[in-house]
């Protein structure tokens, strides 16, 4: 689903070149080009670059921690390393990401793997919601973000802590079914695998039993065997965090752009009375962060510096709700939860943040920000 969503935002923004180009080509006189000089471009220019350089390097950061534990942890290790009991799991899921500071795109596929071999779904879900954002990486580019204002920093952690908390609470208390696609219970799971090892080694054991009278196929399997263990070594893992890396810091990358582009826009056609008659409200302030969160996409390790560009117009309390609902649920981790999980818990959980997200900046910010 998100390869589609995907190829269609590539083919309507390709579409919208063609025809930006057909449009300059037939224009049988000049263009305008004046108002590039005006003050308000100057302004979108300032703070569209400005929010660019300063996230880019804690993206840059983000996807290489995340690449080099992508492939030296193993998915095994972090099992091990949830506890039994539930509360005790769901504590250490919201503060696993201290450990492993793995990027929100990455963290859905580990986590599906975890939990087809027996990871509790309350721990899934709280892993995936919070560990994009309690993190050492996401912490540093907050606080520098918010620099005059690093309570900032230390609040968004409490926040994301206090809303995860509740959720893995809640998902315990009511979500008892196994919410995966074309999952199978771990029973028939563990047959499977001890039939498929069986096969395998039946099969095996025949080819070597036959190696004489069939030369040509065994040297024909030998190489095959060798060559996909060939990446293994210490430089097949240095090439794979390098690749890991690049790909998550282009996909992040354009979602960056994309957000500093829509913020910058806000900030220079929006009048400053409107923005501040927004944001100073006790409930749309929120709302319309909510909204923007869920619309820019932006990585955890990012967002903190478009945040920063609303400290003079928005809330505390509203931009807390920026921080830490974005992570939580965005486009991007929507279709991500949507290609591993099934629709009606994605759309149940999705709820669940909005509403708990919301609560819980509300209280945040009437008992610690005042």
């Amino acid at each position: 689903m998100q390869t589609t969503f995907m190829r269609w935002g590539t083919n309507v923004l390709a579409l919208l070149c063609i025809l930006m180009l057909f449009l300059i080509y037939t224009q049988k006189q000049p263009l305008d080009l004046s108002f590039l000089n005006s003050a308000e471009m100057q302004s979108f220019k300032t703070l569209f670059l400005s929010i660019i350089l300063e996230a880019f390097p804690f993206v840059l950061l983000g996807v290489l921690v995340s690449a080099l534990l992508q492939m030296f942890v193993s998915e095994q290790t972090i099992r091990r390393l949830v506890p039994k009991n539930p509360v005790l799991g769901i504590l250490f899921a919201c503060v696993v990401g201290i450990i492993f500071p793995l990027c929100e795109c990455g963290m859905i596929p580990v986590i599906r793997r975890l939990m087809k071999k027996g990871m509790p779904v309350y721990v899934a879900v709280v892993f995936i919601l919070v560990g994009p954002i309690i993190n050492p990486v996401v912490y540093a580019s907050t606080y520098m973000a918010f620099r005059s204002r690093p309570e900032i920093a230390y609040s968004r952690m409490g926040l994301a802590f206090i809303v995860a908390l509740a959720l893995g609470l809640i998902v315990y208390k009511f979500f008892k079914s196994d919410p995966l696609r074309g999952s199978l219970p771990v029973a028939a799971a563990v047959h499977r695998h001890e039939h498929h090892h069986h096969e395998h080694t039946h099969t095996h054991d025949q080819h070597h039993h036959h190696s004489n009278e069939k030369d040509t196929s065994s040297d024909h399997h030998h190489h095959v065997h060798t060559h996909s263990h060939s990446h293994t070594g210490v430089a097949g893992r240095f090439f794979g965090v390098l690749g890991h890396a690049s790909d998550e810091f282009f996909d992040m990358g354009k979602y960056l752009i994309f957000g500093a582009m829509i913020t910058a826009a806000i900030q220079t056609v929006v009048a400053r009375e409107s923005l501040v008659s927004i944001g100073q409200g006790d409930v749309q302030s929120h709302l319309f962060m909510m909204a923007l969160a869920f619309i820019l996409s932006l990585c955890s390790t990012s967002d903190a510096f478009v945040a920063s560009s609303f400290t003079s117009t928005f809330s505390a309390g509203s931009l807390l709700t920026f921080l830490v609902f974005g992570p939580m649920l965005d486009i991007k981790s929507m279709l991500m939860l949507l290609s591993a999980f099934k629709t009606r818990f994605v759309l149940k959980l999705s709820v669940l943040i909005i509403v708990v997200v919301f609560v819980c900046s509300i209280l945040f910010e009437r008992i610690f920000l005042t």
